[in-house]
């Protein structure tokens, strides 16, 4: 009646089938891989500032000051933020000494010039420049404020001790605000 060999490879190859079909194609496998990245990106400004290495300077500067723990989990902010090639303009020796934890104070000053309450786009910053006849005043974290400008199509930004920094990377996002790399450190007066 039955036929023992039929029955084994039929029972056989249904239970491959579902192991052949939960193979993913390499165009569905990098879908899935783009998802799980999406998933497990850096979501506050802060974990944001700490993945890039090339703001690793900023990240100790602002970890150090104690600003980066309001900035956690609070905002909205925009964050002007300096690279290490703007960190390395700074003298040595002084730049040793503004990264020493004794020196809490000047660090919170300089981590609140470039932070900024509520979350400003690039083109945000362009309309206050245009809206302000071609300067803008951004009032910072710290009460004092950055002047902003453009220079062709790129943002200028003046610090209080009159430094100028340009925005090279616009609208890194995060879930609570906007970070714009620039080239130069800002510095109150």
């Amino acid at each position: 009646m039955f036929n023992a060999p039929k029955i084994i490879l039929a029972s056989l190859v249904l239970t491959l089938i579902p192991a052949c079909s939960s193979e993913l194609s390499p165009e569905e496998q990098a879908i899935l891989d783009a998802r799980i990245a999406e998933e497990t990106k850096p979501t506050n400004m802060i974990a944001v500032l700490q993945e890039n290495p090339d703001l690793s300077t900023a990240s100790i500067l602002i970890g150090l000051s104690g600003v980066g723990v309001e900035m956690q989990d609070n905002g909205p902010y925009t964050a002007f933020v300096a690279t290490n090639e703007a960190f390395n303009k700074i003298d040595a020796q002084r730049l040793s000494e503004l990264l020493s934890a004794d020196n809490k104070a000047e660090l919170k000053s300089i981590a609140e010039y470039g932070l900024v309450k509520g979350s400003m786009t690039a083109a945000d910053i362009a309309k206050a420049i245009a809206d302000g006849g071609g300067t803008a005043s951004i009032p910072t974290f710290g009460g004092s404020t950055i002047k902003a400008s453009m220079d062709g199509d790129m943002i200028t930004l003046e610090d209080g001790a009159g430094n100028k920094a340009h925005v090279t990377k616009a609208d890194v996002t995060s879930s609570n605000g906007t970070m714009h790399i620039v080239d130069n450190l800002l510095m109150p007066k």
